[in-house]
C-alpha cells in the first residue's frame, strides 16, 4: 500500500513557494502547487517534479477566498488521498505607507497573507483531525515579531503576517489534543524572483546588515519547510523558526 505524503502549498508555483514544494517532494511527499494566475508558469513550474518519484498537480484557486481554500483542499484528498502537511505561503507583498493605503490595498494584504491562512487550516484541519495528524505550517515575515521599530513601508503586510503568527500560536494550542502540529517559519531578505526589481546596491547593503553576510535563498527556507513538516520535528509545535541569518538576534 502506497504510504506517501500529500503536501499542499500555496503560492507554489513559484519563489519561496515552488522551493518548498521541490523541497517536500525530494523529502518523498506527492505535492499540490496552489496557484491563481498564470496557466503558463504553473506548467512550468510542474515540469520540476520530472524525474521524481511522486505526483505532483497544480490547482488553480483563490485561497483568500473560503470557496477557493476549501476547493484546493477537496482536490488535492480527491485526487490524491490524503493530506498530511498543509504551506500557507501565498501572500503578495504590499508597500503603501499606511495613510496611502486604499481599502482595496487593505483588503487584498488582509485576505491574501491572513485570510488565506485561515481558510485554507480550516478546511485541512477537517481531514486531518480525522486522521489525528498533520502539520501545517505558515510562513510569516522578518519584521513581525523582532523589528524594534515599526515598519513605515509595508504596515498592511506586516500586520497581516503578524496575525498569521498569532493564528500558528492558537491553532498550536488548540489543535494539539488532535495530533496535529502548527509552527511558523519568519523568512528574512530572501532573494526571489522579486528581488529582481532592487538595484544590485540595494540587495549589496541588505546583505551587509546580515551578520551571516548574504541574502538568504528560497532552499533556505524550504529546509527549514522541510524539518519543521518531518517526523524529526514531532515534539515541535507552536514555534516561529526564524530563518534570517541573525537579523534582530
Amino acid at each position: 500500500m502506497d504510504t506517501r505524503r500529500v503536501a499542499v502549498i500555496t503560492g507554489g508555483t513559484k519563489g519561496i513557494g515552488k522551493a518548498i514544494a521541490c523541497r517536500l517532494a525530494q523529502d518523498g511527499c506527492d505535492v499540490v502547487l496552489n496557484y491563481h494566475g498564470d496557466d503558463g508558469v504553473a506548467q512550468s513550474a510542474l515540469r520540476e517534479f520530472d524525474g521524481l518519484p511522486v505526483k505532483a498537480m497544480a490547482v488553480k484557486a483563490d485561497v483568500s477566498a473560503s470557496e477557493g481554500a476549501s476547493h484546493l483542499i477537496e482536490t488535492a484528498v480527491s485526487q490524491l488521498g490524503s493530506l498530511d502537511v498543509l504551506v500557507n505561503n501565498v501572500g503578495p507583498f504590499v508597500t503603501r505607507a499606511l495613510y496611502d493605503t486604499t481599502d482595496e490595498e487593505w483588503r487584498r494584504a488582509l485576505d491574501s497573507n491572513l485570510s488565506s491562512a485561515f481558510y485554507c487550516s480550516r478546511a485541512a484541519l477537517r481531514v486531518m483531525r480525522e486522521r489525528r495528524d498533520g502539520s501545517i505550517i505558515n510562513i510569516g515575515a522578518l519584521n513581525v515579531e523582532h523589528s524594534p521599530i515599526g515598519v513605515f513601508d509595508a504596515p498592511a503586510y506586516y500586520i497581516a503576517k503578524s496575525g498569521v503568527i498569532m493564528l500558528t500560536r492558537s491553532l498550536a494550542r488548540s489543535e494539539a489534543p488532535w495530533g496535529i502540529r502548527v509552527n511558523a517559519v519568519n523568512p528574512g531578505f530572501i532573494e526571489t524572483e522579486t528581488y529582481g526589481r532592487y538595484r544590485a546596491e540595494d540587495k549589496a547593503a541588505w546583505a551587509r546588515m546580515v551578520p551571516l553576510g548574504r541574502l538568504g535563498a528560497p532552499d533556505d527556507v524550504a529546509d527549514a519547510v522541510s524539518y519543521l513538516a518531518s517526523e524529526k520535528a514531532r515534539y515541535v509545535t507552536g514555534t516561529i523558526l526564524h530563518v534570517h541569518g541573525g537579523l534582530w538576534v
